[in-house]
Formats: structure tokens, sequence, C-alpha cells
């Protein structure tokens, strides 16, 4: 009851302001009726403010949740990436929310520091800058110094954030579900589980222990080489709501444009698309904002990546599965580009491949027909996913946070450099991955290490036998009465029997193997 009263309360106050933003579409999308959001407007006192009138749906709902706080922009920058939930147009206008909020001021910046970390400002920092250079909704950075002398980057989570963000997201898990039951038609598009996956997310990000792991992990990932470069860890000043690593002296990758000097910009969109290639394929682990405020280049030309609270995870097979389905593309072999959709199982077997195949061509060759500085393979798996829904093809959260991903790689090196194109780049590096990881000898592999993992449980699985027949032997056979009176009695006397038989079997197993 007093849940219902408190998400009452909220929703009143989110949808006044979707009301004043002209924002209350989604409503009808929902299936309220039409006149609902005109009733909202009156009953709420909010009416239309006509700056608003001229705008894109989506351009309204960007503002609104910008105004509605923190929360609801991750929700919406989470949205971005569901065309299949919202549509390509109100996705589009979605990405353009800013996480950036008013710093919040150094006393309580020194104040979490020294209650997370226990320890006074002055002994864990010989220099502390009360100035953020950065503030986003859930934390802000600023600069300082070690005793060692060592220049840091420390990252403090927003004070109250963890309130905040709960309150806004339990209300968003609520109205997901009232919005799968009153439309069964969107369930195939599973949004409680998408919220349930920004909630996740959230949860990782406001634990900066969890990003700090994130990051030590790419770096190590990265260790071997000289174009790419994650800043380390500081783990004795890393905390919960505090994370320190080492200062990056380098140049913001939005800030270097074609009149820059000292930057070989095509090297460094090369090195970016290999990086981002390495990350997704060889890894299975990546850097999920990668916008350029992100990115960062030195004097050598190295890469370096901050802010790791987004970082998406690929298995082995869905990495198999991407590399063939831009191989198929990029040679132009539709039919293999339906034929994995259905091995993978991400669109059912009783759709037609040949159908599929036409789909894939549709979206594809518009696409390559471009100039190739044009040519945009997020743009492509936007569409193939809208495209699959027609297929009954579920919604992939980890693909949809890839094809987000690609999408602003592609903006940061296409503002970077506009007339070479990563991908193509990146080709090569996916053809001999597939042939290193994909062909005869890396099959072999497989199957060899498969066996190898069936040999060491070969152990554990003779000491489970063991452990069953010594307790037959000494504790007899004992069956379950209600199973028992189930069986007749010349269907006990098999079912004994073959019991007894499994029995004897394994205990000749056990003889066979240790004489």
């Amino acid at each position: 009851m007093f849940a219902g009263l408190r998400h009452f309360r909220r929703i009143i106050t989110v949808a006044r302001v979707l009301a004043r933003h002209d924002a209350l579409f989604p409503l009808d999308r929902a299936g309220l009726p039409k006149i609902v959001p005109i009733l909202l407007r009156i009953v709420l006192l909010a009416p239309r403010k006509s700056e608003f009138r001229r705008m894109r749906p989506g351009e309204q709902l960007t503002l609104a949740m910008t105004a509605l706080g923190p929360a609801f922009v991750k929700l919406g920058q989470a949205l971005s990436v569901r065309p299949d939930l919202v549509g390509d147009t109100l996705a589009n206008d979605l990405t353009t929310l800013q996480d950036n909020l008013p710093a919040f001021s150094g006393v309580a910046a020194r104040a979490t520091i020294e209650t997370e970390l226990n320890g006074k400002i002055n002994e864990l920092f010989d220099s502390f800058d009360d100035t953020a250079i950065a503030a986003a909704s859930i934390a802000q950075v600023h600069k300082a110094k070690t005793p060692d002398g060592d220049a840091v980057a420390v990252k403090i989570l927003r004070p109250g954030i963890e309130a905040a963000f709960a309150r806004d997201l339990d209300l968003a898990l609520w109205a997901a579900q009232r919005v799968q039951n009153m439309r069964p038609d969107m369930r195939r598009l599973r949004p409680v589980d998408a919220v349930r996956t920004i909630i996740r997310s959230v949860e990782i990000e406001m634990d900066l222990r969890f990003e700090a792991a994130a990051a030590d992990e790419l770096r190590q990932n990265f260790e071997d080489d000289p174009t790419f470069s994650v800043p380390a860890v500081d783990w004795l000043r890393t905390g919960r709501r505090v994370m320190t690593t080492a200062w990056i002296d380098a140049t913001p990758m939005n800030k270097i444009d074609r009149n820059a000097k000292g930057f070989d910009r095509e090297t460094i969109v090369a090195n970016f698309a290999q990086a981002f290639f390495l990350q997704v394929f060889r890894d299975g682990f990546f850097h999920a904002d990668l916008h350029p405020g992100n990115i960062f280049v030195d004097a050598e030309g190295v890469i370096h990546a901050v802010d790791f609270g987004i970082m998406g995870r690929l298995d082995r097979q869905t990495r198999q599965y991407l590399a063939e389905m831009l191989h198929g593309f990029l040679t132009g072999n539709y039919k293999r580009v339906a034929d994995i959709h259905i091995q993978a199982g991400y669109v059912p077997a009783n759709q037609s491949a040949d159908e599929f195949a036409q789909a894939a061509r549709s979206i594809a060759e518009p696409i390559f027909g471009l100039p190739l500085s044009d040519i945009s393979l997020a743009r492509l798996l936007a569409q193939l996913f809208a495209v699959a829904e027609k297929f009954e093809m579920q919604a992939q959260p980890q693909l949809l946070l890839l094809q987000k991903t690609m999408l602003v790689a592609e903006g940061s090196g296409r503002k970077l450099y506009p007339d070479i194109n990563m991908w193509e780049l990146a080709r090569p590096l996916i053809e001999e991955w597939m042939i290193e990881s994909m062909g005869p000898e890396a099959r072999m592999r497989e199957a060899a290490e498969d066996l190898l993992d069936r040999l060491e449980r070969l152990p554990q699985l003779i000491a489970s036998m063991e452990e069953s027949i010594g307790a037959v032997t000494r504790d007899g056979l004992r069956v379950n009465p209600a199973s028992l009176e189930s069986l007749t009695g010349a269907q006990a006397r098999r079912g004994s029997w073959r019991m007894w038989a499994m029995a004897a079997a394994a205990a000749a197993v056990i003889i066979a193997i240790l004489d």
C-alpha cells in the first residue's frame, strides 16, 4: 500500500513534467485512450508550452527526461539502444541525452573520500583539487596527487545518489510490469527484463569497486599493446564510493580536429578500430561508452580510455555469430546471414531462411551502395534487428548494447577522420580472427579442450559413484513410498531390476579403474 502511494506521488510529478514538455505520447503507446493525456493536462494544471509544440516527440521526451533527473537520463540512454521498444526515430533522438550535471561541492567530495577510505584527506593525498574536472549524473572526477608524487584522477559518487536512483528505477519497473500486462503484444520485447537490466547496470555503476575491476581487466587485456592503454587503478585509494586511477596526460579525441598539429588522424582511427575489434572479438569484453569525451590521445598517438561504468560482455558463441554475420554482409552472402541467425537460435527454426536472406539483402544493399565513408555497420545492425522482429527474433540485450556502442564509436571515428571507414579497416582482422577461431585447427583445439574438461571431471564423477554405491551397501536401497505405491507390482520389479543393474554396472566400472 505504502509503495503504491509512493509511486502515485512520483507519477504525478513525472506526469506534470511530461505534460509541460508535451511529451505524454508514451501513454498512447502504452494502450491508454487518447483522451487520457488531455485530461491529465487539465487535472495537473500543466498546459503545453509553445516552444515544445514545434519539436519532434523524441526531442520533447529528451528535454523532459533531462528535467526529471539522473535516473530518467539513464533510462532514456538505455532506451536509445532499444529501437525495437520505442522505434527508430525516438531511439535516435534519445541518443542526444547528455549525462552532465552541475558539480557538487569540494567539501562534500572530501567528506565522502574520508568516510569511504577511513582516513584524512591530507594523509591520503598530498594535494586535492576541490574543483571537479567532470561531473555526470552518478559521479564526478577531481584531480589529486598522492604522497608519492603521482598525479591521479579521483572519481566520487554523488551524495544520496543511490536513494534517488532506487526510487525512480523502482517506479520504472512498476510501470514496465503494468505495460507488459496491458499490452500482451509487448511481451516478446520483454520490457520488464529490459528495466531489470538497466537496474542491474546502474547498481554496478554505483559501486566503484566494480568499475575499478572492469578497468583493471581491460588494462590487462591490452598490457602488451603499444597503441591502446587503460589507466592503472590505485586500489589503496579505491572503495565503493571512491575510485582512484592514474592521471592521463593526453588530449580528448573530441578536441582533435582537422587543423590539429602533431596528430596522425588516420592512424588514430585505425588504432581505435583495432582496439574496438580486439575488445569485441578477441576478448568478448568491451568498453560500451566510447564517446569522444572518454577517449584521449597522447603525443605519441597512444589511445587512452577512461570511464568504465558501462561495459559489455559477449560469450564465444555470440562472437562467432557476429563474425560470421558481419562477414556474410561484407561478402554479400545473405543466405549465410540467415542460416547463422537460425543456427544461433535467435530466429525460430520454423522461419524461412530464404525469406530472411531476402530481408537481409533489402537492408544491406542500400547501405553498401553508399560511399565507403558513409557506410555504417551500426545502422545496418539496427535495421537488421528491426526487420528480424517480423521473423520472431527475440530482443538480444547484449547485441543491442554492442550496436549502440558501435554507433558511438563510428561517430567518434568519422568526426576525427571523415574520409575513412573504420569497419573497412577492421575487415582483415575479422577474417583473420575467423580463420584462427573457427577454422579446422580451432575446431580440433576446442574438441581437445572439451575432452580435457571431461577428463578433469572424471575423478569427481567416480567419487560420486563410490559414495552412492557405499550408501546403498550401508543403508540398503531406499525407495520413496509414494513412488512405490504408484507402480504396479510388475513395474516395481522391473524398476528394481534396472536400478540394481545400474548399480552393478557402476561398481564394475570402479573396480576396473581401480584395478
